[in-house]
């Protein structure tokens, strides 16, 4: 381990209780720092004054370092020869040791092998096969947010944004919709908890039932194949030999979480936003921005991915300080996509914002292979609420989600006043069709 480390910043974090400021040292592997403080002066501390910042060990978890500027952030994801994905790529896995799915599973496989999976996996979710798949997405959004107009209250998390993106990803995947409030309930519970109650083990032990039922459902495939997505992957090859079971199983589990969390964290956020700021409602509504900026900025602001994490692969440096062979570097987008030297004025909400360099998905090799599907489903979840509802108003507390990974909300609730003049014109659209 690197022997020169950097002190503890006096940057100034605020408690979420509403308490004012405190000079506080953060563990930023606990997720009660990010659930109890809003770390925005925290972050913008480390930006200016020490962009490479050591986080100490505890008796239970070893030290890591965290970069928090954006230059900095991409440097080290253009680096996979530096920094390597195959120890882990969160927090979680990386202070367990590794990750069982290195060398097999897209997100913690570097070189050459990474970049075959990765060709594999954009002939199925790239622009040019997605349009079926986009025409689903803006029906089935459209249908949810009507249902939710219809009724003088809903919880925006769990009756709309939950059931977009994994209605989506398992329809690719080929997942019975029997089985979608199954998975939807692991992958809440693999990476994140809706309360502090759910331990280490729990989450443990969902990721491990996310494993299982992808075993059965690769097993099926294997003597029925379909036209879904693990169809696909149980017929690839890479280096003219085929994936194996567990190569599919984990690259599955990587997708049912990639592609529920990032989209359905960023929609719940969207709505919060949206209500606190009705000035941009507004701009939505009235086309004073395109949809296009709106989804890339509702990804900047929610940031649904706090961190990345790589594994040095040799002694290096970062202005001036010195990481050693084997140090954790942890890469905190929530800070890069509100850095000063990059964004104007980043602490505004701005769905007009141009140019936006958000760094939400990535970037570099591992840049979200399932990013252009996030989109798709951001996009069609915005226009279905500028088409349909007159008014959004927060009705009740919105409730963090307990992570040190994730950021955002297990529950909102709202009222979605209908716009009865754009919803008789999509009854006659949908009557034309």
């Amino acid at each position: 381990m690197s022997t020169e480390r950097v002190g503890s910043s006096s940057a100034r974090a605020v408690p979420r209780d509403g308490t004012g400021p405190a000079d506080v040292t953060f563990d930023l592997g606990d997720p009660a720092t990010f659930a109890e403080h809003d770390l925005s002066e925290f972050w913008r501390g480390l930006r200016d004054t020490h962009p490479v910042h050591w986080n100490p060990p505890t008796r239970h978890r070893r030290g890591f370092w965290v970069l928090s500027r954006h230059e900095d952030i991409m440097a080290v994801h253009r680096d996979d020869e530096t920094f390597t994905s195959e120890r882990g790529n969160v927090l979680v896995t990386l202070l367990e040791g590794g990750d069982a799915g290195a060398g097999k599973m897209l997100a913690v496989t570097d070189g050459p092998r990474h970049e075959q999976l990765r060709k594999i996996l954009l002939r199925s979710l790239g622009p040019r096969v997605l349009q079926p798949v986009a025409d689903a997405v803006r029906a089935n959004t459209r249908q949810l947010v009507r249902e939710a107009v219809s009724r003088d209250e809903c919880d925006f998390a769990l009756d709309i944004a939950s059931r977009i993106p994994m209605t989506t990803i398992s329809n690719l995947l080929g997942v019975p919709e029997s089985d979608r409030d199954f998975l939807l309930k692991q992958t809440k519970t693999a990476l994140s908890a809706d309360d502090d109650d759910v331990d280490e083990m729990e989450s443990a032990m969902a990721r491990n039932e996310i494993l299982l039922y992808f075993m059965d459902l690769v097993e099926e495939r294997r003597s029925a194949p379909g036209d879904d997505l693990i169809s696909t992957l149980a017929a690839s090859t890479v280096d003219g030999a085929g994936l194996s079971d567990e190569d599919v199983v984990l690259n599955c589990y990587s997708l049912i979480i990639g592609g529920d969390e990032t989209s359905r964290l960023t929609m719940i956020d969207s709505v919060y936003s949206l209500a606190a700021h009705p000035e941009q409602w507004r701009r939505l509504k009235d086309g004073d921005c395109s949809i296009d900026t709106a989804v890339d900025e509702v990804l900047r602001w929610a940031s649904p991915s706090m961190h990345f994490g790589r594994s040095a692969v040799r002694d290096t440096e970062i202005h001036g300080v010195r990481i050693a062979k084997g140090d954790i570097v942890t890469l905190w987008h929530i800070s890069a996509n509100h850095d000063e030297r990059v964004f104007d004025r980043p602490d505004v909400f701005d769905l007009g914002r141009r140019p936006n360099k958000h760094i939400s998905f990535g970037y570099g090799p591992h840049f979200c292979v399932g990013s252009y599907l996030a989109k798709i489903e951001i996009a069609e979840l915005l226009m279905a609420l500028r088409d349909l509802v007159a008014d959004v108003e927060q009705a009740g507390d919105a409730l963090r989600i307990h992570s040190n990974l994730l950021n955002g909300y297990h529950s909102l609730p709202v009222r979605l006043r209908p716009n009865h003049v754009g919803l008789a014109r999509d009854d006659e659209l949908n009557g034309a069709k």
